[in-house]
């Protein structure tokens, strides 16, 4: 046996399918062998080995006995001249495995070697190349002298960031991700220290092979790709006290009883725990200012706006005029959960806005002493409404707020690498998941010859070599990469080659269920559940929508409407066959109730004989809604999708209406109508 694999899992089932898979081309031509070792997953990870992968063996554990004494289970088992300690969120090139063996054969002193691991991002992961914990080195990472000194072959010494990583070398330590060692040096040192459950085995087994006068190595000619921590986003483990507990334990193993290490990392403990929480209590607080500050300034402009300057209110009102309806307004909203689980709801946030203004409003009017504010709080309760819900808007237009259970339609201008039949799979399945965010602006071929052919009505836009100007000039900010038929050098090659782009890059496994990055996990199968009432059909969405619907219908007949009419007539075009009307001679349906500024596809009506009365507030033309001057169907490219993909657009506006997701298809119809002008 020429290797052996040994990868410990726990509920990571989506990154474990592909890491097997690239572990097996990796491989081929050898006589290998995968062993995974599964910590008591519950996310169905050894049913799916056993079922798409028979001959991988499985060791299931009944419960989580850590990472070491896994890996040790696993290499008892092992038969192989080589063992590989992987972990399941890898991913590995064609030419890893062969590369390894190749380089420790070439060098007799290696006990133990690692190879050159890229984030998900393309970026180089630190980690796969460390010193150790010394009392110094301890010092310049705790203190950050190492990041603010990374070429410094004193401060750099933690991550070695003074090294070249595109050179191979003698390094203290490698990470514990990719681990491969010979089996004399197994054989020499024995197993990982049980001692470790998480974090630190790694470290501590560099230092026994080197105890034991091996050499530890780095070897920069094949790379993988590491996701990192996923496990541990997927128990109720503490990251950073088992790291700390892992280094503490390290120390009084080979460091004696070092107080001035115990001190430092006592600090470093302190300190992690200190900014953990500040990380956690700063979002909510900076956006708790940011309501406080709007709600403030609209109170400015709403005095400003009644008499024609500022300063013109009694002096002693000024702290309650202020302050006052900002506490107030962010007191309602943080009531209504906008500060926690729906941070960027943008109904809940005007709902309390409105509350808030009109009990100031009642307080303002039983307040003799404040009397004169009354019209002031009026006009800052509008501007208010707008201002506090409308950055929230903004945010989810720019793709930021994916906290929500629905994403942006905005959110994500995306790419598909591979042109195969896999890849147009994945295209469907996009298309039917709208709330996702995905925006498909083309494929990318592995072959030159493709590029400008069309698939599924989209465009072949480059090939894997034009990958990088392909991102830039159609401002993509989610590569998405079809496995199969795509060898995984080719994928790890242009994630190195478009790092500095800011995009994220995902993977789709030849099983088609879903997509898996670094930001999460995309399901591509959703369980299908019976829908007892959708949003349209909702009487509060409903009654919202009409008065959004004639409000600005209103405006719109009274100001645009009127100069279009007077153009057609100077033109002589005169009235025109209902279909080849524009959106704005169409306005008067909308203020009617016939249509509305969002919903159905207009052509759709005439087939139904519904031109002339086409919805009311009472009925809808159809279950799905009402017919519409633009609509989330409207807004794709034509001819792009198939009939059942136009359905599924029909069916997700229908669950998932509102007038934040009506603003939004609206602001990306009026940017259509933009760029083709």
């Amino acid at each position: 046996m020429d290797i052996s694999v040994i990868i410990v899992n726990y509920n990571v089932r989506r990154f474990l399918e592909n890491a097997i898979s690239s572990v097996m081309k990796s491989a081929e031509g050898l006589q290998a062998e995968i062993i995974v070792v599964d910590n008591a997953s519950d996310d169905g990870s050894v049913e799916m080995v056993r079922t798409t992968f028979p001959t991988v063996q499985v060791i299931a554990n009944s419960e989580n006995l850590g990472f070491a004494k896994a890996n040790n289970l696993g290499l008892k088992r092992a038969k192989g001249k080589h063992l590989l300690l992987l972990n399941p969120d890898t991913i590995l090139q064609e030419d890893t495995i062969h590369e390894m063996i190749g380089f420790i054969a070439k060098h007799p002193d290696a006990g133990l070697a690692g190879c050159k691991i890229l984030n998900p991002d393309g970026s180089f992961q630190l980690s796969c190349r460390r010193g150790f914990p010394t009392p110094w080195v301890s010092f310049t990472k705790v203190f950050g002298l190492s990041s603010l000194f990374p070429g410094s072959k004193l401060f750099g010494r933690y991550n070695l960031t003074y090294l070249n990583p595109d050179e191979s070398y003698v390094v203290d330590a490698i990470s514990g991700s990719f681990m491969m060692l010979t089996r004399r040096s197994y054989d020499l040192v024995g197993g990982l220290d049980e001692s470790f459950f998480m974090y630190g085995e790694d470290l501590d087994y560099c230092y026994r092979i080197q105890k034991a006068g091996l050499r530890v190595y780095y070897v920069h000619t094949t790379q993988i790709i590491h996701f990192k921590g996923e496990s541990t986003q997927r128990s109720n483990l503490d990251e950073i006290e088992l790291f700390y507990d892992a280094m503490r334990v390290f120390v009084r193993k080979h460091f004696g009883h070092s107080y001035l290490l115990k001190a430092v990392l006592s600090v470093g403990i302190s300190l992690r725990a200190a900014a953990a929480f500040l990380a956690r209590a700063g979002r909510p607080l900076s956006v708790a200012m940011i309501d406080f500050l709007l709600v403030s300034l609209s109170m400015v402009l709403g005095e400003f706006l009644r008499y024609g300057a500022l300063f013109r209110l009694p002096a002693y009102a000024y702290p309650v005029v202020w302050i006052v309806p900002s506490m107030l307004v962010v007191a309602a909203l943080s009531v209504s959960g906008v500060y926690t689980s729906n941070r960027h709801s943008v109904s809940r946030s005007a709902g309390a806005v409105i509350t808030s203004f009109v009990f100031l409003s009642a307080l303002v009017f039983f307040a003799k002493d404040y009397g004169f504010s009354r019209i002031v709080v009026g006009i800052a309760g509008v501007i208010s409404v707008v201002s506090v819900p409308g950055w929230r808007l903004l945010f989810r237009f720019a793709g930021k707020g994916r906290s929500s259970s629905r994403g942006s339609l905005f959110g994500r201008r995306t790419l598909i690498v591979g042109t195969g039949e896999s890849a147009l799979t994945v295209l469907r399945k996009l298309r039917a998941r709208v709330g996702d965010g995905y925006e498909v602006v083309g494929f990318v071929s592995t072959y030159g010859t493709e590029v400008g052919e069309e698939r599924a009505g989209l465009e072949v836009v480059g090939s894997v070599e034009n990958v990088g100007k392909v991102i830039s000039e159609n401002r993509v900010t989610e590569v998405i990469f079809s496995t199969d038929g795509l060898s995984y050098k080719d994928i790890l090659s242009v994630i190195a080659r478009s790092r500095s782009r800011g995009v994220n890059f995902r993977l789709v496994p030849n099983s088609l269920e879903a997509i898996i990055g670094k930001a999460s996990i995309d399901e591509l199968d959703p369980i299908p559940l019976v829908e007892i009432e959708y949003n349209i059909h909702k009487s509060v969405n409903r009654i919202v929508k009409r008065s959004f619907d004639i409000f600005t219908s209103f405006l719109l007949l009274i100001s645009l409407y009127p100069l279009k009419m007077l153009v057609g007539a100077i033109s002589g075009k005169g009235k025109r066959d209902e279909m080849k009307k524009s959106w704005i001679e169409r306005l008067p349906g909308v203020f009617s109730g016939r249509l509305s500024f969002v919903g159905l596809p207009y052509a759709e009506s005439r087939h139904a004989g519904l031109t002339d009365h086409l919805v009311s507030l009472n009925g809808q033309a159809s279950s799905l809604g009402p017919y519409g001057l633009t609509g989330i169907v409207q807004i794709q490219s034509e001819g792009r999708m198939e009939p059942e993909e136009t359905e599924q657009l029909k069916l997700y506006y229908a669950k998932n209406q509102s007038l934040a997701l009506d603003m939004e298809i609206l602001l990306k119809a009026a940017l259509g109508r933009k760029h083709q002008s």
